[in-house]
């Protein structure tokens, strides 16, 4: 049994013994200033050369969770907002695989958490419907985006939840799309919505897992996120349909930009006729290197780009957004970012992560500076700018980057994913501060984490335990410089 609460700040444990085959993840389990300087990480990843001195980084040793659910920093508390298969308020059960997830206000005292489910066919078992989708029975069939034989629809969506803002409890949850598949991550919008992404490419008329797929799929959805109950399904077709992993909106331009997870993917932007009304369509077009010769930035053979870096970029349009939207950005000279992942705005930045980058296949994550004249012709003579922020080629560090977000007081904070081989079985939500100094935030041996995302006054951090999970994490959260 999962405890509603864990209070770490009466907690302690003492620094492992220094011996010789202490690891680097234990010591980066020690965190701060204790970590930096065993490893020297200061001056590994430090955009300037050090002070005199260690600063400390991060929030210190995390504390062993009694329940084996999440390590944390001392002086921080976790509250259990959701389980799989626990009840909802429409009579469904809350489904499994919580991935990426964006909070928003709500009325009197609450948030509202809106949260993707990365469900197949094949995992009806920890389906909103039930393990025999008995409960599919009770919904409307006209809000299902695809009800594949009228028996066995598809399992992905997302569930709404309305939380407490001062105790973290979840006061209701409901299920507010149905019929996707694998949704994976997403991003928030402006205007109080989560843009939903299938992590699918599936085609109408085919079976998957022996089950019909009566809708084409690989499409962004949007939910609002002051619905209270099942959206319509409408797929966002102009925004392009691949293997859409994460989304992230420039409120200056109205632009959205786009990751793709697949080995040969690219870095889509998408430049909506009306922005904030994203159903009246718009162009999609891929981002382009200036001045860079190799077709990929990978960075697998050799550090063609190195960390730091500032590129000028180019976008080529993608003509058809229908299908094959990667071959056609390449074969037009965009290029490839490989296992686009997570991607979040902030503050005048997009970030991104490639979760398999670098040449240890540990992962990257880069910047993007809009033009002040994001998606003018004016762009020309002023574009973008990208950089990549870290790549570390440690899974001590960093290791399969997935969701990313930033925190409140500016670093950025990437969910890892472990699947590269050697990999640990913890999986970490990682700090990273605006130099590029690295420090553990919370940990987990249960499954990924995924969906990291603040309350809008940045009192919790929420987050997704993959094995079914949803999470709220409060402390003594620094303020932004």
């Amino acid at each position: 049994m999962i405890p509603q609460v864990l209070d770490t700040s009466v907690c302690c444990r003492p620094f492992p013994a220094m011996t010789a085959d202490l690891t680097r993840r234990t010591l980066l389990r020690l965190g701060g200033a204790t970590a930096l300087a065993l490893l020297g990480l200061d001056r590994r990843f430090a955009a300037e050369p050090p002070a005199a001195g260690l600063l400390p980084v991060g929030f210190g040793p995390l504390v062993a969770d009694p329940a084996g659910v999440l390590d944390l920093p001392a002086g921080f508390r976790y509250v259990v907002v959701s389980r799989t298969g626990d009840a909802m308020a429409d009579g469904l059960l809350v489904p499994g695989a919580p991935d990426g997830m964006a909070c928003f206000a709500g009325v009197d005292g609450t948030l509202r958490l809106v949260c993707n489910h990365e469900l197949r066919p094949e995992h009806a078992k920890v389906g909103a419907f039930g393990a025999d989708q008995a409960r599919f029975a009770n919904i409307d069939r006209a809000r299902v985006y695809d009800a594949g034989d009228g028996m066995r629809p598809a399992l992905g969506g997302t569930t709404t939840m309305i939380v407490d803002a001062a105790s973290g409890a979840c006061r209701k949850q409901w299920l507010s799309l149905a019929g996707t598949w694998n949704n994976c991550a997403g991003g928030p919008t402006p205007w109080g919505s989560w843009i939903t992404c299938e992590e699918a490419t599936q085609r109408v008329g085919t079976t998957d897992a022996g089950v019909l797929v009566a809708r084409d799929h690989g499409y962004a959805f949007e939910v609002p996120a002051a619905a209270d109950g099942l959206v319509e399904p409408l797929p966002l077709t102009a925004m392009g349909r691949f293997r859409r992993e994460a989304i992230a909106v420039d409120p200056a331009s109205g632009a959205i930009y786009q990751t793709e997870d697949a080995k040969d993917g690219v870095f889509y932007r998408f430049l909506p006729t009306q922005p904030g009304h994203l159903r009246a369509g718009g162009r999609l077009q891929a981002l382009r290197i200036r001045g860079y010769a190799k077709p990929d930035t990978t960075n697998w053979k050799a550090k063609d780009i190195a960390v730091g870096r500032e590129l000028a970029v180019d976008w080529v349009d993608v003509a058809d957004p229908s299908d094959r939207t990667a071959a056609q950005a390449t074969a037009a000279g965009a290029h490839i970012f490989t296992r686009g992942e997570g991607c979040w705005y902030d503050h005048g930045v997009v970030w991104f992560a490639c979760t398999d980058g670098g040449a240890a296949f540990k992962g990257q994550i880069w910047r993007y500076q809009p033009s002040a004249v994001e998606g003018t012709p004016a762009e020309r003579e002023q574009p973008g700018r990208l950089t990549l922020f870290v790549e570390p080629d440690d899974g001590a560090l960093l290791e399969n980057v997935d969701n990313i977000t930033v925190a409140p007081w500016g670093d950025v904070l990437g969910a890892e994913d472990n699947a590269s081989p050697g990999s640990s079985p913890e999986n970490r939500l990682i700090g990273i501060t605006p130099s590029g100094a690295i420090y553990p935030l919370v940990s987990t041996t249960l499954s990924e984490i995924a969906g990291p995302c603040f309350s809008p006054d940045g009192r919790w951090l929420f987050l997704n335990i993959q094995a079914g999970v949803t999470i709220a994490v409060t402390g003594p959260w620094p303020k932004r410089p």
